[in-house]
């Protein structure tokens, strides 16, 4: 009983205990169930957590994409910034340049303004695909109708100074405005080709009148002086010796150079008194047109040469936008100003700056010699429709200059002052001046030849007895006239020495030989009458001695191989006919004995 009261009073003590403590497992059980609940909706929490982390994750990543994206774009702007940049400034016209264009008048300022337009006209057909280019061709093309009537009538109004007077200097004309604006022809030549050939013709029409009537006149007053002092035609046997006999005329020997006395002017022929030789007029005449048409030429090489065309180059990232296009690069032609002004009556002064050998250093880029033959072919044709008129008057004042065949030195003088004219030419580079002069040599050196032969025959025909030439009557020979005819030979060789640099020239040296072997049989029949042959021997001897001194007169004559060749060869003679008085003279001794 009592174990079983005891385990009673236990059990009520515990549930006296549960009792106590029954709020708090309730109030337990409520928390438990609170945080049941509570982790439910964390559970849940979590999970949309998840899903909208997964979200955003997506999110992240879809804008790194973007990001990644816009700043491809980014460098692929700033690639294109510079070209588009350089495109967009071709592109556009500024107002300035249309304003300078529609609203001035042609001046310096043109000179870059028409060089940027040309540059925009040409980068406005290489993008022609592009639809702002297209745009603008409209406004371009307005602008280039624009300069280029303003650059016609501008041309056509330079050309009127010359066109009203012929003292203008042309040369002026041509180095201090022409050529300062040529980029202007340029232009017109590349984008207004037919205004350009308008200009052209213009030019070559002007230019050709002005020349024309400044030759005409010069000639005409050169005619006049010629008319003063007929130069009349003398054969080797005219003439006595009574007035002392020819000379070496060494002041009309340098007519043959170029470099010697001054040319005549034409107001000089208004002088009645004033007489030149023939060779200083002729001289004065090659001169003044080897001056005036190698200046031409080189103006018209440096002025009317046509340039290919040259479009703009290309940046070399265009091609980040538009295909690449090619660079061509035009060379600048510049122009020689290096030029005598020897124009006498074409400008009323003579000027010939020639240092050295007559040339200073040229700019190559305007030398025709840097062209090939079909750049220089309708370069040739402007200069020879400019200088046509002119050239035929020199033709024909070189005819009148052999009507009557002037003497066979002054002949020879300008045969040589031919060559050094042509010798210049060729260096200052005029092939059809070249040509021309060369025409006149040939027609010079025909005439050379047949008053040689001329005087050839008329010896010849003296030492025979019957003189018939075109030159003098029918005469016998005297010690006088023998003398002087020896004395006109040496003038003659010695002039011909001093106009020969070549010690072989067979034109002049056979023709002094053919001449040699009549004078020496002249004065063998001249002497073969004498019955004494002392005094035949001692005559020719007096003979030979008057060539030895004539030929060793100077001695820069006698030092020339021919002179030498020729005074050895009337030694020779001389002392041949020594030796034969001697000889004679011993005889006559041992046969008195």
């Amino acid at each position: 009983m009592t174990q079983d009261t005891r385990s009673v009073s236990e059990v009520g003590q515990r549930s006296l205990f549960y009792h106590g403590q029954a709020k708090d497992f309730v109030d337990l059980h409520e928390q438990v169930e609170t945080s049941v609940y509570l982790l439910d909706s964390l559970e849940s929490f979590l999970s949309t957590f998840q899903k909208d982390l997964s979200s955003v994750s997506g999110q992240i990543s879809e804008l790194q994409e973007r990001s990644k994206d816009i700043d491809n774009r980014l460098k692929s702007r700033r690639r294109i910034e510079k070209p588009l940049s350089s495109l967009l400034s071709d592109l556009a016209i500024p107002p300035s340049l249309a304003v300078t264009v529609l609203d001035t008048d042609v001046g310096e300022p043109w000179i870059a303004t028409i060089t940027d337009l040309e540059r925009r006209l040409d980068i406005l057909k290489v993008r022609s695909r592009v639809k702002a280019a297209r745009d603008l061709g409209d406004v371009a093309e307005g602008l280039r109708i624009v300069a280029a009537t303003k650059l016609r009538t501008f041309f056509l109004a330079l050309l009127q100074p010359i066109r009203t007077s012929v003292t203008t200097n042309m040369q002026v004309m041509q180095t201090s405005i022409f050529v300062k604006y040529r980029a202007l022809y340029v232009f017109l030549q590349r984008q207004a080709p037919n205004v350009a050939s308008e200009v052209q013709k213009a030019y070559t029409s002007t230019a050709r009148t002005y020349y024309e009537a400044g030759f005409r006149r010069y000639v005409r007053s050169l005619g006049w002086i010629k008319a003063r002092t007929p130069e009349k035609p003398e054969s080797i046997i005219s003439g006595n010796g009574d007035n002392g006999g020819p000379y070496l005329d060494q002041d009309r020997l340098a007519y043959a150079k170029m470099d010697g006395p001054s040319v005549i002017l034409a107001y000089m022929a208004d002088d009645k008194t004033h007489e030149e030789p023939i060779e200083a007029i002729l001289r004065s005449l090659f001169l003044v047109l080897m001056d005036n048409a190698t200046a031409e030429y080189a103006f018209i090489a440096a002025f009317f040469r046509s340039e290919s065309f040259a479009p703009p180059p290309a940046m070399e990232t265009d091609s980040a936008i538009f295909s690449p296009t090619a660079t061509l690069l035009s060379p600048d032609i510049g122009f020689d100003d290096r030029r005598s002004n020897a124009g006498s009556e074409i400008g009323t002064h003579v000027s010939r700056p020639l240092s050295g050998n007559g040339h200073g250093p040229r700019d190559v880029t305007a030398r025709p010699g840097f062209m090939d033959k079909t750049e220089r072919a309708p370069l040739d044709a402007i200069w020879k429709q400019i200088l046509d008129p002119v050239l035929e008057y020199c033709k024909t004042f070189v005819t009148t200059v052999l009507e009557p065949m002037p003497p066979a030195v002054p002949l020879l003088t300008m045969i040589r002052l031919m060559e050094a004219v042509i010798t210049e030419v060729q260096k200052r580079d005029c092939p059809p001046l070249e040509n021309f002069l060369f025409t006149m040599r040939l027609q010079l050196w025909p005439a050379f030849q047949k008053i040689m032969s001329e005087h050839c025959d008329s010896l010849k025909k003296l030492a025979e007895g019957r003189i018939t030439s075109y030159f003098s009557r029918a005469t016998s020979t005297t010690d006088a006239s023998v003398a002087n005819i020896c004395n006109r030979y040496v003038v003659m060789f010695n002039s011909f020495v001093v106009l020969t640099d070549q010690e072989e020239e067979t034109m002049i040296f056979s023709n002094l030989l053919r001449l040699r072997q009549e004078l020496t049989k002249l004065i063998a029949c001249h002497t073969e009458n004498i019955s004494d042959d002392v005094a035949k021997a001692t005559k020719q001897s007096a003979m030979y001695e008057v060539l030895l001194q004539g030929l060793n007169k100077g001695t820069h004559l006698s030092a020339h191989p021919k002179s030498q060749k020729e005074i050895a060869y009337w030694a020779e003679k001389e002392e041949e006919a020594r030796r034969r008085i001697v000889s004679i003279a011993q005889s006559r001794r041992i046969g008195k004995r």
